[in-house]
């Protein structure tokens, strides 16, 4: 199963009852942590899901509400133990950031590997950028003020072993166990392929996360079939539509166009503005298009299982 948590659902500025943005998951004993906003390590504090084992920070963009809250976090996990290197992931410019973010913590135990991803590496979808264990972590680039990232997450489930299949194709019982990992295997000069012995492709789980954009059709494309869409809904009402594409932005109907035309399953709201102070009361405005509409709250938390 993997385990979501969405730490923050603020945009522009914390208030007394938000987090700025992030969304935290966990599979496996593996953790990606996708944007750090003010407040981040606390909701983290509070979930208690640990920070030792965080395998990569990805950021959407550079704005300062979803940066801010990393100086702090890097040095929580600095004192969690960790000495192994940690992965940040961004759009470029992400090395003069992370500069910047680190002179009050210049001193670290571990290592900061960064991958500062150019517009262009990351225009063909299909490619993932990043795998760690069985997660594969994949961009977008999407229509901000600025460079601006859409992150989806994929655990492809693994393919059952198929006795009579490895039979019928007269696979030696000494190389399944290599093929059932799916290596590709020698064995007395000829060659054995994992496609010999495994059963057919199982739906995995897939996470598409996207924040301060204007809907695009690559975002449709790009979220498809996901399991759980958590998209922005910076403003609720109607009439703020011509602020939210000066802005950049999205009010809460255009992300429902979004999921119902990529025939996700749940669509969470985030990213608020700090005048929305009650969300809920335009919800309806995104059920109307997509039914399966939550709004989001900090430290909202959803468990995904593979589906038989």
């Amino acid at each position: 199963m993997l385990d979501a948590c969405l730490l923050g659902c603020g945009g522009s500025l914390p208030t007394s009852d938000r987090n700025l943005t992030a969304l935290l998951i966990a599979y496996n004993g593996r953790k990606v942590l996708i944007d750090c906003g003010e407040g981040t390590q606390v909701a983290m504090k509070e979930i208690a899901w640990g920070f030792k084992d965080i395998d990569a920070i990805c950021f959407t963009h550079y704005h300062a509400d979803h940066v801010m809250g990393l100086t702090g976090l890097l040095l929580t996990i600095a004192n969690s133990g960790r000495i192994e290197p940690l992965t940040i992931i961004g759009p470029e410019g992400l090395s003069k950031v992370i500069k910047g973010l680190t002179v009050v913590a210049p001193v670290l135990p571990y290592e900061i590997e960064l991958i500062e991803l150019e517009e262009q590496s990351c225009s063909e979808f299909s490619d993932k950028i990043f795998k760690i264990g069985d997660m594969e972590i994949f961009a977008l680039p999407v229509e901000h003020s600025i460079e601006c990232l859409a992150y989806s997450i994929k655990v492809n489930r693994k393919r059952k072993f198929d006795v009579n299949k490895a039979k019928e194709n007269e696979v030696p019982v000494i190389v399944w166990n290599e093929l059932q990992k799916g290596k590709e295997t020698i064995y007395e000069g000829k060659t054995y392929k994992p496609e010999m012995v495994l059963g057919e492709r199982r739906q995995g789980i897939k996470i598409t996360y996207c924040t301060d954009t204007r809907p695009t059709q690559n975002l449709v494309e790009f979220a498809s079939k996901s399991d759980l869409f958590i998209c922005e809904g910076m403003y609720g009402e109607e009439e703020k539509k011509d602020k939210a594409i000066e802005k950049k932005h999205m009010i809460f109907s255009e992300a429902a166009d979004l999921a119902k035309k990529a025939e996700v399953k749940e669509l969470w709201l985030t990213h608020f503005s700090p005048a929305l102070s009650e969300p809920e009361n335009y919800l309806e405005n995104a059920k109307e298009l997509f039914e399966n509409t939550y709004i989001g709250s900090d430290k909202k938390i959803k468990v995904l299982n593979f589906e038989d």
